[in-house]
C-alpha cells in the first residue's frame, strides 16, 4: 500500500475483520443496527464510561459534544493552540468562540492549566483538553479548574483512546462531563471513519443519540423490528451515524486493542532506548506519561524549525516518512484568534517536533532503519 521504506503507520486488516465486514453485508442490514449496538457495549466497557455512542467521525463526536454541552452564540471555548483543527472548529459549528491557550512546554505539549485559567473570562463556558498523541493531559487541574469556575469539561480523546489517566487505570474520556473519540484510520482503533462520544450523563448521552439522526423519535432499526410503527422529529439533527460495516470491523478490532496499544509502546520504549541522549535531539515526555499514554504517534524534537525541516527532508528522500502538526493560530482562518503576546510554548512545539514511524505492526528491523537513518541525518 506503501512506497515508503517506513511509512508514518500501517494498518494491518487480519481475516478476521475481513469476515466480520462480510457477514455484515452478506445480512443485508446496513444501517445502524445490532452491530453498532454492540459494539457500543463493547466501548463503553472499554472506556469504562456507561454511555459510549458511535457517530460517524470524531469531528461529528467533537460537535455533538458541544451541542450536548449547551454550548452557542456569545460562548468562549478554550482550546490548546496545539492539536487538529477539528477542536477549535466544533465549538464554532454551534457559534461558539474558540479562546486559543498554551501548551506547557515542546516537553510536554499538553494544554497549559494555568494559562487556561488566565483566559477564563466571564463568556467562558467550557475547555478542550486535548489528549495529543496519546497522551493524556492533565485532567485532574483542569477538572478542578472548570469545578471552581462552574465551567464544563470536553475531553478531545482522538488520539488517546487507551489512555490512562493515573495509576488507577481510569481512561481519558471519563473526567469531562463529555469525551470525543475518532476511529478514523491513522487511530489506535481504525475502522476508516468513525467516532464516539463518551459521557456519565444519561441525559446528555439521549441528547447525543437524538441528534446523531436527524433528531428522529426512532431508529430504523427499532421500525424494522416493529417496536416502533411512527416517529416524530423533534429537534434539528444531523446524518451523523455510524453504519454497521464500520461498526463490525470496530467490534472486531476492539479485541485486539489493548495488545495493540502494548506493542505500540514496546516500540516507543525501544525508540527511546536506542535515541537517548542522542545529540541534536530531544524526546518530549516522561516515562510516567509513557506507561499511561496510548501512543497516537511518537514525537521527537529538533532544535529550531530550519533543523527539523532538513531533518524531515533527509529522513524523506531514505524512505522513512514523518508528519508534524502546526499550531492552529498559524492556518490563515486561526489567525483571528492569535492572542496578544503569542502562544509562545505552543508555537515553540510547532517549530521543534516531527511524528516518527509508529504502528503496531512495527518490528525491530523497522526501528533499526529509522534509527539508523535519523542518526545520519543528525550527523
Amino acid at each position: 500500500m506503501s512506497d515508503w521504506r517506513v511509512p508514518l503507520t500501517d494498518i494491518v486488516v487480519p481475516e478476521e475483520d475481513v469476515q466480520a465486514v462480510l457477514e455484515c453485508l452478506e445480512s443485508g442490514w446496513l444501517t445502524m443496527g445490532p452491530r453498532t449496538q454492540a459494539f457500543e457495549q463493547a466501548l463503553s466497557a472499554q472506556v469504562g464510561s456507561p454511555n459510549a455512542i458511535t457517530v460517524s467521525s470524531g469531528t461529528a463526536a467533537l460537535h455533538l459534544a458541544c451541542l450536548a454541552a449547551g454550548l452557542g452564540p456569545q460562548d468562549e471555548v478554550i482550546v490548546p493552540a496545539v492539536t487538529f483543527v477539528a477542536s477549535a472548529s466544533a465549538p464554532r459549528y454551534v457559534g461558539a468562540t474558540p479562546v486559543l491557550c498554551d501548551v506547557r512546554s515542546p516537553l510536554d505539549f499538553n494544554i497549559d492549566p494555568a494559562d487556561a485559567a488566565a483566559r477564563i473570562t466571564p463568556r467562558t463556558r467550557a475547555i478542550v483538553a486535548v489528549h495529543f498523541c496519546g497522551y493524556p493531559a492533565d485532567v485532574h487541574a483542569l477538572r478542578e479548574l472548570c469545578d471552581a469556575n462552574d465551567l464544563i469539561l470536553i475531553e478531545d480523546c482522538a488520539q488517546a483512546i487507551g489512555a490512562r489517566i493515573d495509576d488507577a487505570g481510569r481512561q481519558v474520556g471519563t473526567i469531562g462531563e463529555l469525551g470525543a473519540f475518532s476511529f478514523f484510520s491513522k487511530k489506535q482503533l481504525c475502522v476508516g471513519e468513525g467516532g464516539m462520544v463518551t459521557t456519565a450523563d444519561d441525559e446528555r448521552a439521549e441528547r447525543v443519540r437524538l441528534l446523531r439522526s436527524h433528531a428522529l423519535s426512532s431508529s430504523t432499526w427499532d421500525r424494522h423490528r416493529g417496536h416502533d410503527p411512527a416517529y416524530d422529529v423533534i429537534d434539528v439533527g444531523y446524518n451523523y451515524r455510524l453504519d454497521e460495516p464500520r461498526a463490525a470491523l470496530g467490534l472486531s478490532r476492539i479485541a485486539r486493542l489493548d495488545a495493540s496499544i502494548e506493542k505500540r509502546r514496546a516500540s516507543v520504549r525501544a525508540y527511546r532506548e536506542r535515541l537517548a541522549g542522542m545529540p541534536g535531539l530531544e524526546l518530549p515526555f516522561d516515562e510516567q506519561a509513557v506507561e499511561r499514554s496510548s501512543h497516537f504517534a511518537f514525537p521527537v524534537l529538533l532544535a529550531d524549525r530550519p533543523a527539523r525541516d532538513r531533518f524531515r527532508a533527509t529522513l524523506k528522500d531514505n524512505g522513512i516518512q514523518t508528519t508534524w502538526y502546526p499550531a492552529l493560530h498559524n492556518f490563515t482562518e486561526y489567525e483571528q484568534f492569535s492572542p496578544p503576546g503569542g502562544l509562545p510554548q505552543a508555537q515553540a512545539t510547532a517549530d521543534r517536533h516531527c511524528a516518527l514511524p509508529l504502528s503496531s505492526s512495527m518490528d525491530e528491523n523497522d526501528i533499526d532503519i529509522v534509527v539508523e537513518v535519523l542518526t545520519a541525518a543528525l550527523a
